[in-house]
């Protein structure tokens, strides 16, 4: 008798548990729990190699790479860092519309975090690297706005030790002028022409070699598990959860479905890494942005690229270059699709910061409209109010923070790494 007592208890517990499940709108098929397992970061597969970057794991170049990261003497003025734009405590992004640095670029900071997983970099992926990414903005006169030779001289003033530690000796710098580099500086031109061409190369791999210290610090940065993430490991564990409202498992009811989301945004990142024209609107004001158009182009001829002197790369470890389309009317104004992770945290938005709320990205989607140039790729959804809401609420649970150590998180300049 006991036992049947038992086993009517734990039958009645099981019903009441699938009846507040089914309540909830739980109940979901095999082929949706499939989809909601591959997009949890439990599926994310293990950070992939760089063969373009032989330290790219090695822990002293990273801690290398912090210090450079924060460091506000890679500058023309002494005050912009590449924490300057990517703000640990903002999810390494800087909420504006467009980055500011030294002066005002045409397009907003991407965050830092889980970029090691993206073949190109940028909106419009004229990067193939992390190392080569941030090169870019160093030597951007409205950025860092500074020069190579400069910086190379900040590294053998400063980080001597530390760099040679990781890359070897440091070159005789004695003869090298303060600033000179390929930049638009004239004055900083006109010194790296003076240079001989065994100087130039001798100061451009002290260059890259900030590059890819710097993208061993990036690499470690990675996104924290989020309420979605935990409501997913209760599905698969068949337990109850109260991570998601009723209203968020709707709205990821119509992301996987009605919204057809998981077409661009789909993995453990909520990325296809792809480059889609979404008909965003133009900046106002701005330059004219052809997006894909022109990176595809740019990475191809870039100094840094995998097949260049400087990458680490073998023969035959260049796949994404060597198949690269850099043609057609599919890459007019189309932008480089960015991870949904802590997306609720990253206003205003698109690459130049033209939509001011996430509820207003949804409404864009759902309407459609007509792309200022190129063929726009979306179709209306023709998603009601309250859905539009659902859908909101549900993107706002993909909010899981930055998943690093503490210490990888401050300025080790102003609060020494490992400090308590």
């Amino acid at each position: 008798m006991a036992m049947n007592r038992i086993a009517l208890a734990f039958f009645t517990l099981i019903a009441v548990v699938l009846t507040t499940v089914a309540a909830r709108g739980d109940r979901w098929s095999d082929r949706d729990l499939a989809i909601l397992q591959d997009l949890s970061l439990a599926a994310l597969e293990p950070l992939p190699e760089d063969p373009t970057n032989r330290v790219a794991d090695n822990p002293q170049a990273s801690r290398l790479g912090q210090k450079l990261f924060f460091d506000t003497r890679l500058s023309s003025n002494g005050r912009v860092s590449c924490a300057t734009c990517h703000v640990p405590s903002r999810e390494f992004q800087d909420g504006t519309p467009v980055a500011k640095g030294v002066g005002t670029t045409d397009r907003r900071t991407m965050p830092v975090a889980g970029t090691g997983y993206s073949p190109f970099l940028f909106w419009d992926g004229r990067k193939d690297s992390l190392w080569a990414q941030a090169l870019g903005p160093l030597e951007s006169a409205v950025e860092h706005g500074g020069s190579r030779a400069q910086y190379a001289h900040v590294v053998a003033e400063q980080y001597r030790s530390e760099y040679e530690a990781v890359f070897g000796p440091l070159p005789d710098l004695a003869a090298i002028p303060r600033s000179a580099g390929p930049v638009a500086d004239p004055a900083a031109q006109a010194a790296w022409r003076s240079m001989s061409d065994v100087q130039r190369v001798a100061v451009t791999q002290v260059y890259v070699n900030i590059g890819k210290a710097i993208a061993a610090y990036e690499r470690r940065l990675q996104h924290g598990p989020s309420r979605f993430d935990r409501y997913v490991s209760s599905l698969v564990a068949r337990r109850s959860s109260e991570a998601l409202t009723h209203d968020e498992i709707a709205g990821l009811r119509l992301f996987i479905g009605k919204a057809n989301c998981t077409q661009c945004h789909n993995g453990p990142l909520f990325t296809n890494n792809e480059f889609h024209n979404t008909g965003v609107p133009a900046a106002p004001a701005a330059r004219v942005d052809r997006g894909r158009a022109s990176g595809a182009k740019d990475v191809l001829s870039d100094e840094f690229n995998c097949r260049s002197r400087w990458s680490d790369a073998k023969d035959g470890q260049c796949a994404e270059l060597e198949f690269l389309v850099a043609e057609g009317h599919t890459l007019e104004r189309a932008f480089k699709v960015p991870s949904l992770r802590n997306v609720g945290e990253r206003a205003p938005y698109m690459h130049a910061g033209q939509i001011a709320t996430l509820e207003d990205v949804v409404a864009h989607y759902n309407r459609a409209p007509a792309a200022p140039a190129g063929h726009t790729e979306l179709k209306p959804l023709r998603l009601s109010d309250r859905e539009l809401r659902q859908l909101t609420a549900f993107l706002r649970t993909l909010s899981g923070g930055t998943a690093a150590p503490a210490e990888l998180l401050r300025d080790p300049h102003t609060e020494p790494t490992g400090a308590p």
